[in-house]
């Protein structure tokens, strides 16, 4: 069966805002996928959910029944559960998409894993722009790369490092630069709020060699991401300014790139790298 013709069989680990948005547009109709389960911490409310959004026969597992019920698993849960999605998934051989990109930072093993089990570990590219042309450049030499996020204080509550930092992100009146460091250090501080630092390290010079500014910033409503690059063969600048979903630490448009990244599996003309 040639692969534009076969069915990936999809399930979804984590049933927020995330993984509604991506469950009600596979559950519409996109050629190729089907969706066969999720996950999620509370079943009664993810079930409440799905008869919501009018979604029939999909059931409602633990993590550790998600396996054998999919040819491909989109974790899209807390960074803290990573490894109890990822690891039988790769165990497998099968591929998980990862969307807590921040923790594979600290979890070399999880690559390894992948490797040695013939499975596979894809970051989209979210809420960030460009990571194509940052993978392209990354085959040659990249000097630098250096990202700067604003987001509002809302999107920026509940951070580990805002307990190092004097500042209440949801009073300020002026924008107030809360981190300075690199992808790696932003990825532990701002585990929930800036896994757009990890795949922009990955896809690039690694998390030690990107270097991450964060703003909490009163004058704007989305969440703003700008991006330099230097490299032997480009330099450029690129700039994404996301709206909000309903959880204000992640755009609308990271659901949507999780779906053209699984549409590329069936697709007969692909586009981007």
């Amino acid at each position: 069966m040639s692969p534009q013709s076969a069915t990936s069989t999809i399930a979804i680990a984590g049933f927020g805002a995330i993984g509604q948005e991506l469950a009600k547009r596979l559950d519409e109709g996109v050629h190729g996928l089907q969706l066969t389960a999720v996950s999620a911490r509370d079943h009664q409310k993810a079930r409440a959910t799905l008869e919501r959004l009018g979604i029939e026969g999909v059931p409602v597992v633990t993590i550790e029944e998600l396996e054998p019920l999919a040819d491909i698993v989109v974790e899209c849960a807390p960074a803290a559960v990573l490894p109890a999605i990822v690891e039988p998934v790769l165990r497998a051989g099968k591929e998980v998409i990862v969307l807590s990109a921040g923790a594979l930072l600290g979890r070399p093993d999880l690559i390894e894993l992948a490797r040695e089990c013939g499975g596979q570990i894809s970051v989209p590219t979210g809420a960030l722009l460009g990571l194509d042309a940052v993978s392209a450049a990354a085959e040659g030499t990249i000097r630098s790369v250096h990202m700067v996020t604003r987001k509002p204080g809302r999107g920026l509550v509940g951070a580990p490092h805002l307990a190092d930092v004097d500042v209440d992100v949801e009073q300020v009146d002026e924008p107030v630069r809360i981190f300075s460091g690199t992808a790696r250090e932003a990825a532990e501080g701002f585990p929930a709020n800036l896994n757009v630092a990890a795949a922009l390290a990955l896809a690039g010079a690694g998390p030690e060699n990107t270097f991450v500014e964060i703003w909490v910033d009163p004058g704007v409503t989305r969440n703003t991401h700008t991006i330099e690059v230097k490299a032997d063969v480009a330099d450029f600048t690129m700039t994404i300014e996301n709206v909000p979903s309903e959880n204000p630490r992640t755009g609308r448009i990271t659901a949507l790139s999780v779906l053209s990244l699984l549409r590329k599996r069936h697709a007969a003309l692909r586009v981007g790298s």
